[in-house]
């Protein structure tokens, strides 16, 4: 009877699972700002029913933005574009779009869109040019840098050898991280696309780790995606994962706040023909969304009304963080909680305590929430990431 049970529940679930479209598929909502990097791979690679899946989806998905990349016929492009109620796009004039945005034209309010690094000097490390947004969202401002570095490789990086495929990305990577020193010091930036490689490369060879190093002011978003299990990664044929979201210093009190997240869209899942379907009809990589709170500054009026401080470091961390806040009053704790809701570890403080050092043991690499909670029912939570 027990077996009989277990195969019907398999069998329901496999049939929800089969029976699910692209109409399921949802992402936005309207209290956050929604952003999804997305490599189309040769858009449209299976000419009208790509433009019709590509279409449905991001009408379901509900994103403020979309970033793509390897748009190939602009002028398909343009003729999908109509059929998107709500949205506009932006690509480069010509045949060849490369990097494109859509956006919902009544949520996004676009300051201007331009291309950086674009003289001859630069097309070693940006052989297409990183396409720059400046936008409005809820009356705060902006930045979207959306790229697709240089491909390839055999994972080692040379800094002697100017045409080796890792010195390329590593260079790009050093000048998008001078690009936002030198323009946008004060800005809320997000850097996307197709970076074509991983963070998880050792010191040595990671094209990225001047910015990983650099945790005052950059964090990769979705580095809990990247040091995660592989079917979460945006390239799942490698498999790898290739795609990325960085963020400044500016946003780390958004993306901390608990109603954000970074999450890999499997629409493979929504398909009856699963990942071979996608790759023939969509794309060989799946997209990235972030969503970061929109509604960050009443929440912070909050927290400050009641004169709750909560910070730690080192984060991202590998065996231990710690943690700073004001002096606790008996009874308070800090939780940890996974992105699934488990609570993985409660650490109890005393009354008049304002430090408190985990040591991590037994846990895997990714995302978690720490939450601070006083015995007045006041809380406030911090997004902190394991990267062993």
């Amino acid at each position: 009877m027990k077996n009989t049970f277990s195969l019907l529940i398999l069998i329901a679930l496999s049939q929800f699972l089969a029976a699910q479209s692209l109409q399921d598929l949802s992402f936005g909502n309207t209290s956050t700002l929604d952003i999804v990097t997305w490599n189309i791979e040769h858009f449209p690679k299976n000419g009208q029913t790509t433009m019709n899946m590509v279409s449905e989806a991001i009408i379901n998905l509900e994103a403020d933005i979309f970033a793509m990349q390897e748009i190939d016929d602009t002028v398909l492009f343009k003729q999908m574009l109509t059929t998107i109620p709500g949205y506009e796009g932006y690509y480069k004039s010509g045949y060849y779009g490369g990097l494109v945005y859509i956006y919902n034209s009544t949520e996004i309010q676009i300051n201007s869109i331009y291309e950086i690094y674009t003289t001859y000097q630069y097309w070693s490390p940006f052989p297409r040019a990183p396409k720059v947004m400046d936008f409005n969202f809820k009356g705060e401002n902006y930045i979207l840098i959306n790229n697709h570095l240089k491909c390839c490789g055999n994972g080692y990086l040379d800094l002697s050898n100017p045409n080796d495929e890792e010195y390329r990305r590593y260079l790009a990577s050093n000048l998008l991280r001078e690009y936002i020193n030198n323009n946008f010091g004060n800005k809320k930036v997000i850097v996307v696309g197709d970076l074509n490689d991983v963070l998880t490369d050792s010191p040595a060879n990671n094209v990225f780790q001047t910015i990983i190093n650099d945790t005052e002011n950059f964090l990769f978003a979705d580095m809990g995606i990247a040091t995660g299990s592989a079917s979460n990664w945006s390239y799942p044929s490698w498999p790898s994962h290739l795609d990325h979201i960085l963020i400044t210093n500016e946003l780390f009190p958004v993306f901390e706040n608990t109603n954000s997240e970074i999450v890999t869209i499997k629409i493979d899942q929504y398909l009856p023909g699963g990942w071979s379907e996608y790759d023939q009809k969509m794309s060989d990589h799946r997209p990235i969304g972030i969503k970061l709170n929109a509604n960050l500054s009443s929440s912070l009026n909050e927290v400050n009304s009641s004169k709750l401080i909560f910070s730690c470091a080192p984060n991202p961390f590998k065996n231990y963080t710690t943690f700073y806040f004001d002096a606790a009053d008996q009874g308070s704790i800090i939780e940890i909680i996974s992105t699934n809701g488990q609570i993985v570890k409660t650490i109890p403080l005393n009354a008049g305590q304002n430090t408190a050092t985990w040591n991590i043991e037994g846990l895997p690499n990714g995302i978690y929430y720490a939450v601070l909670k006083t015995t007045f029912n006041t809380f406030v939570s911090k997004k902190i990431v394991l990267n062993r």
